[in-house]
């Protein structure tokens, strides 16, 4: 029995039924079909709908007799706001299933919609606390196919929805298995019309994915829960994990610098797609640490950023506050396992590394890989300063989540120098 004082014993697994591969999205209709689906929903962007694929998705399944309809006003990142006008507009209709196209925006959107489509409440009686109640989801969900046009966020895989509340200048998350979706359609052709500068951001979501699922503190070496049915969904780095996490480190190394360069590379773009979804299998249950903490405030507190290849508004796009900070992060991780940093910096670079590299050796590799694909680097190339450390402390400390997988314990004192260094 688990009590505070034993160490967990056991990890959990779990990933949805995977189609990958150049012109998959076409078997869509089947696989609706085999769901018992007579209905669907295609929940997208008006970005993504304007390359013609969720209308395509539209007219083959209307011409297999599924009652279809597309919603397209999912948020470039999604806001509590957004969010709550997708529900109500998905709830004109019991749908039999829902299809997400698009990237983590549109799949995260259409996770809240299957979740506040079959149950009561509100956004913020789900998300994790203290943000939120964290309750959890106790009814049957829809079935929910989940088709990325990013090699990105993996959020085909994983149980995860970030929100952007708008109020709080923060971002937040609801997490629990019932969110994740019912099958991943991962089809390389969708990507790749994607500016390079969002092929960067994106891979920079992967890369920063399998590297912190890789150094997360060991499922292992955490407190037993004292209810086994409350175990979270983020369990700590484990073996099955850590395969997928090595093989999303060596796609990445081999293929980022390609798929941005030319993005009709059709092989480097296939490869990011791989490199996506093997890090979503991955983090989606090892889980991802300090790095994405940190990415909530700097995306939920920017002022006045507009990012290149990007819709013009205010925004930091996720990749790339995700790996503003991860160099800073990564030497500050080292002690807690040395070893382990050095293999991913040889898996992500192919070169070989000793301990007399030190904690440089990763956050060199990350640095260079950044130079070469043009990612911003730095805090203040999306306008913060050093008074604005305190906020973004702040926001990251609320990120329970992640602070439960970190494989250093946190303090104040840690992330200011974090940030500052950052800067």
């Amino acid at each position: 029995m688990g009590t505070s004082l034993q160490n967990e014993s056991v990890f959990t697994w779990a990933a949805p039924p995977l189609k990958f591969g150049n012109g998959s999205l076409s078997e869509l209709y089947s696989d609706i079909k085999a769901f018992g689906a007579q209905s669907c929903l295609i929940i997208t962007d008006t970005h993504v709908r304007a390359t013609g694929i969720p209308d395509d998705v539209l007219h083959e399944l209307q011409n297999e007799d599924i009652s279809t309809d597309i919603f397209d006003e999912v948020g470039i990142e999604p806001t509590n706001e957004s969010i709550d006008y997708a529900v109500q507009w998905a709830r004109q209709k019991d749908w039999d299933c829902y299809v997400a196209i698009g990237g983590g925006s549109v799949i995260d959107t259409a996770k809240a919609v299957n979740l506040l489509t079959t149950h009561p409440g509100e956004l913020l009686d789900y998300v994790t606390p203290p943000i939120g109640e964290g309750t959890a989801p106790w009814l049957p969900l829809k079935p929910l196919i989940a088709v990325p046009t990013t090699a990105g966020t993996g959020s085909e895989s994983t149980t995860i929805c970030v929100i952007d509340f708008l109020d709080m200048h923060l971002k937040a998350a609801i997490s629990h298995a019932r969110l994740r979706p019912s099958m991943a359609i991962v089809d390389p052709l969708t990507t790749v019309s994607l500016p390079s500068q969002v092929t960067a951001a994106s891979g920079m979501d992967v890369l920063s994915h399998a590297l912190e699922s890789y150094t997360s503190v060991a499922f292992d070496a955490k407190p037993a829960p004292d209810d086994p049915t409350k175990r979270p969904a983020f369990c700590g780095s484990n073996p099955i994990s850590d395969i997928w996490c090595e093989q999303a480190l060596k796609l990445v190394g081999r293929n980022l610098r390609k798929a941005v360069m030319n993005g009709r590379d059709i092989d480097a773009r296939s490869q990011m797609a791989l490199a996506s979804a093997s890090a979503g299998t991955g983090f989606g249950n090892a889980g991802t640490h300090l790095p994405h903490a940190n990415a909530y405030p700097i995306a939920g507190a920017v002022e006045n950023y507009q990012a290149e290849g990007y819709p013009e508004m205010v925004m930091v796009p996720h990749g790339q506050a995700v790996s503003s900070t991860a160099p800073a992060v990564f030497r500050w991780t080292y002690p807690a396992d040395p070893d382990r940093h050095l293999r991913a910096a040889e898996l992500l670079s192919g070169q070989t590394f000793t301990r007399t590299d030190g904690a440089e050796a990763l956050a060199h590799v990350l640095t260079e890989l950044m130079h070469d694909i043009d990612m911003p680097t730095g805090l203040r190339s999306f306008g913060y300063t050093e008074d604005n450390i305190d906020e973004l402390v702040d926001g990251t400390l609320k990120q329970t989540r992640q602070m439960a997988v970190v494989p250093r314990p946190v303090t104040r004192e840690a992330l200011t120098g974090i940030f500052r260094e950052s800067l």
